[in-house]
């Protein structure tokens, strides 16, 4: 009876561990899911983020279902994910990351917003490690060219640091993303990855999926090459 409660027992607390980190991670996932569709909408859309830009590219934010709120002075905040080019048609892992910032101009109403950040260079990224930085300050950014076709594709040169994209689902027309913090959401690495996964350094240097969500984001923006 001792031999089999011995080997029944950490069976039942390794299966428990596993679920509970299965169910942890459920907030996780669902990011990951989420940034995969706006990355499949963007594609969609006539006007998109032109394949030579992300070939150009080093490095992507996508936020999805930002809540951007103002009456005058207004308000940005959203989760979402970054990730850095390992090499052509190579991405790394997620790291899981919140963006908040602040607009002025004439604004009312609330609305939900997917952002896409295309970054020039990954060192911003991969340098930020388990910190953050700011967009318009630490780094210049500008509104990002758009368009399909071969003029407006290959015209493209990565003058700025960031280019922004953003698709509105409410009464805002646009998005400023100057005077942004983006900042490594540490507790949600630790979450997904593991405790040792608090260093982004750490995400962003490999490209084995731990997860089909990830695997499912990877070919949503490979797709967009």
């Amino acid at each position: 009876m001792k031999t089999l409660k011995a080997l029944v027992v950490p069976a039942l607390l390794s299966m428990f561990f596993v679920l509970t980190s299965a169910t942890d991670a459920g907030k996780e996932n669902e990011r990951i899911t989420k940034s995969s569709s706006v990355l499949h909408d963007f594609a969609k859309m006539k006007e998109s983020i032109p394949a030579t830009l992300i070939n150009q590219s080093q490095a992507v934010i996508i936020i999805p279902d930002m809540i951007n709120a103002g009456l005058a002075i207004g308000g940005k905040r959203g989760k979402g994910v970054a990730m850095v080019k390992l090499g052509p048609g190579k991405w790394s892992n997620p790291v899981f990351v919140t963006f908040t910032g602040g607009s002025f101009g004439l604004q009312a109403g609330v609305q939900s917003v997917d952002l896409v950040l295309v970054f020039k260079h990954s060192a911003t990224l991969t340098k930020a490690k388990s910190g953050d930085f700011t967009i318009g300050g630490d780094i210049s950014a500008a509104a990002g060219p758009v368009g399909r076709s071969s003029t407006a594709s290959t015209d493209v040169k990565l003058d700025a640091e960031v280019y922004s994209y953003s698709r509105s689902k409410g009464l805002f027309a646009g998005l400023s993303v100057n005077g942004s913090n983006i900042s490594i959401d540490k507790s949600a690495n630790a979450n997904f990855y593991g405790p040792n996964a608090s260093d982004s350094k750490m995400v962003f240097a490999t490209e084995k999926s731990p997860s089909e969500n990830v695997t499912g984001l990877k070919t949503a923006l490979k797709a967009m090459q």
